[in-house]
């Protein structure tokens, strides 16, 4: 697996299980000449149009964030390729969060948690999400100071 990010971030995705890491502000991965079975793009900042050449023949690219131009790339890249493009957010579905549980607890994923608010401070909490710098998720707490803290939450 290989994971893009900035020299600030270089270390965290290696401890999360990326085999390769790129710094995006010393190379465009999508000159190098690798191609990816996924690219998945948390933050909105690439398109289709940019990355369809670093897709495999049967690539799919999945995007967290995506505004009106990313989804109206959808139907073209199905009708002009065998690449695929999803955007925008996922079905819920309990059984997979029971699997991403599982997954914690085994440590084959490792949920990075950045900061965590409780709920009367969810304005400061957004602002520091809005600033795009934000290293991993940002979990607003609804529990009681005197209840225990997940075991997973890795301050």
């Amino acid at each position: 697996m290989t994971g893009v990010c900035s020299t600030a971030n270089l270390g965290l995705v290696k401890s999360i299980g990326a085999d390769n890491v790129i710094d995006y502000t010393k190379e465009d991965f999508t000159k190098n000449g690798e191609t990816y079975d996924i690219i998945l793009v948390a933050a909105g900042t690439t398109s289709f149009s940019h990355c369809k050449g670093s897709l495999n023949e049967h690539g799919r690219l999945l995007m967290l964030v995506a505004g009106l131009p990313e989804m109206a790339q959808i139907p073209w890249a199905s009708m002009t390729s065998s690449k695929k493009v999803f955007a925008g957010p996922a079905a819920e579905r309990a059984e997979d969060v029971h699997v991403l549980k599982e997954l914690a607890e085994t440590g084959e994923f490792k949920p990075v948690i950045d900061r965590r608010y409780p709920l009367e401070r969810i304005v400061e909490a957004h602002a520091y999400v809005d600033t795009g710098h934000k290293k991993g998720s940002v979990v607003i707490s609804v529990m009681h100071d005197d209840q225990p803290n997940n075991p997973l939450d890795r301050r």
